[in-house]
Formats: structure tokens, C-alpha cells, sequence
């Protein structure tokens, strides 16, 4: 009798062991390939922007170029614009239609500030800060500077346009993923580049 007493306490405890060595039925293993695989919590005092703002100087690196070598005068121009993806989608003449503004970008309105007076196809443009914004065509397209700063860059006061530019379009050797706005040094100043999908456009600016 003892003996069966000592054999059901030892199968009592190997069955509680074995319990405590499971997992919790409500708590399944996840997935690595998963869309459900435990994400980092949020941020508390923003959301993450898909579309991150990013800035190009002429020339280019200023910032690094100032800390590093010690210059003191300031750049020639700087753009601010934010970088959305393409993601498959057909940009032009798809997301964007032929013949309507576009900000050049994402979120806020689209800014280059010059430092200085430069030309552009001929016409002087004054130092200062500009918003940007283009009218995409197949072939062409118009850049426009406008004095309406720190706006949203969906809708645009053409009642403040300062200057207008018509400038070729080009296919580009790969699709580009994110739209990208940088300056090109050239002989008598910078190419502003701006490239997105399948397709790239400069805009010349002279340099006095």
C-alpha cells in the first residue's frame, strides 16, 4: 500500500513539472515571416513619417565641409523636401497627372533658400527663401518659385509665384525609388537634380 501511495505522489509531481515547462496556450509562437511578429512600441510624441524629410546643399556636404575644414562663408543654395516612395506605382502621368501642380515632394511645402543671387535660364533670382513647386508634363516640366513659405504643399498660391522655369525631362537607366532632389556641381555653377520613378529634369543655376 505504502509502495502504490509513493508511486501516485511521484506521478502527481512529474505531471505538475510538466505542466509548469508548457507553454501558455494563450500565448502561440509567432511567426518570423509573420506580419504579426511583436512590434517596437510606438513613440509616444510622434508618429513615424513614411515620407522623412531630407536636405541638399550646394555645395554639396556643407555642413561637414564648415566643421570640418572651417569654412565660414555661407553655402550657395539649400533645398528642403520630403522623400515619398514609389512603392510600384506609376508616378507620372499615374499618381501624379500631366498638367497639375505637385509639390515636389511630400508633407510641407517644398523649400530652396539661396544665399546669395544667382541666375536661372537668364532671369536673376533674388537671395532668399522660396517654396517650390512643378507642373509636371511627358516632356516638360515648370518649376515654379513662389513666395508663400512655411505652408502645406498641397495646395499653392500662384498669386505669389516669383518665377516660373521650363525645364526637359529624361528617363533614367533604373527606376528610382525615392524621390530625390540634389545638387550637381557644373562649370558656372549646380544642376538641381530631381529624379523620381523613371524620369529626371535639371534645373541650371548660375553662380556670379
Amino acid at each position: 500500500m505504502k509502495c502504490f501511495m509513493a508511486l501516485s505522489l511521484l506521478l502527481l509531481l512529474a505531471s505538475c513539472n510538466e505542466e509548469e515547462h508548457q507553454p501558455a496556450a494563450t500565448n502561440p509562437p509567432v511567426r518570423k515571416d509573420s506580419n504579426l511578429i511583436r512590434k517596437a512600441p510606438a513613440n509616444p510624441f510622434i508618429d513615424r513619417d513614411i515620407s522623412p524629410m531630407d536636405i541638399s546643399y550646394f555645395p554639396a556636404d556643407y555642413p561637414v565641409l564648415k566643421m570640418t575644414r572651417g569654412i565660414s562663408n555661407p553655402p550657395v543654395a539649400r533645398v528642403i523636401y520630403s522623400r515619398p516612395h514609389r512603392q510600384g506605382r506609376k508616378i507620372f502621368g499615374g499618381l501624379l497627372k500631366y498638367g497639375e501642380p505637385w509639390r515636389l515632394g511630400a508633407n510641407e511645402a517644398t523649400e530652396i533658400e539661396f544665399f546669395r543671387p544667382v541666375t536661372v535660364q537668364g532671369k536673376r533670382v533674388a537671395e532668399g527663401r522660396y517654396t517650390m513647386y512643378a507642373v509636371p508634363q511627358e516632356k516638360e516640366w515648370t518649376i515654379v518659385l513662389n513666395n508663400n513659405t512655411f505652408t502645406w504643399g498641397l495646395k499653392q498660391d500662384s498669386t505669389k509665384d516669383v518665377h516660373r522655369f521650363t525645364i526637359p525631362v529624361q528617363p533614367t537607366e533604373q527606376n528610382i525609388e525615392d524621390f530625390t532632389m540634389v545638387f550637381q556641381r557644373t562649370s558656372s555653377g549646380a544642376d538641381l537634380i530631381i529624379a523620381w520613378d523613371d524620369v529626371m529634369a535639371r534645373l541650371p543655376i548660375k553662380v556670379s
